[in-house]
């Protein structure tokens, strides 16, 4: 896939700080820099949403790449596998999280958060009551309010991204475990 949207010529500092935050400027700041206006509002929003921490930070990444790979955003899973080593979470499941119904390494909470994440996801979403209610009970309102809105901020990115034709840069290529690939399954678009 190639880009649907060409990159915009970055602010010099802005771009010397992507570059010594990530080692390179992410290409969906570069996309959405065309309106800049636009793009700082998200750059805005983006790091208000990393503060919050009502929800633990390993549901939220898992729950992020299980919307990445249901969307097919390769960028998404990319970057948020290379967030996960240097947040320090276990690097075993974030790689499985595309394939997660099929591996064994997940908790049951971690199980449902990604369930909750693939039916936010789906058009139109299959959250059920019962799946909620489990949430709402280990989690407690403000964790599962936060966990939704992360959720919905997660389908806005991958669908803008996918819709830009950004693809993955090579961020997790600095770890040591690929990310395993999401079997195929009907009318969802697959990562491999």
């Amino acid at each position: 896939m190639t880009l649907r949207v060409p990159k915009a010529e970055l602010p010099v500092e802005l771009r010397e700080i992507m570059i010594k935050q990530l080692g390179t400027v992410p290409e969906p700041v570069e996309v959405l820099w065309n309106h800049p206006e636009l793009a700082e509002a998200n750059q805005e929003f983006s790091a208000k949403v990393a503060t919050w921490d009502a929800a633990d930070a390993s549901l939220k990444t898992f729950a992020h790449m299980a919307v990445a790979a249901q969307v097919g955003c390769s960028w998404c899973l990319d970057v948020n596998y290379f967030h996960a080593l240097n947040q320090n979470l276990d690097l075993t499941k974030a790689s499985q999280v595309p394939r997660w119904r099929q591996s064994e390494v997940f908790t049951p909470l971690e199980r449902d958060v990604m369930e909750y994440a693939e039916a936010m996801t789906y058009t139109p979403t299959t959250v059920t009551d019962e799946l909620s209610a489990r949430l709402l009970d280990r989690l407690g309102p403000a964790a599962m309010v936060e966990l939704t809105v992360f959720i919905g901020f997660a389908n806005f990115a991958t669908r803008c991204n996918t819709a830009h034709g950004i693809t993955s840069q090579g961020y997790s290529d600095a770890c040591e475990i690929p990310l395993a690939a999401r079997p195929h399954t009907f009318g969802v678009a697959s990562t491999a």
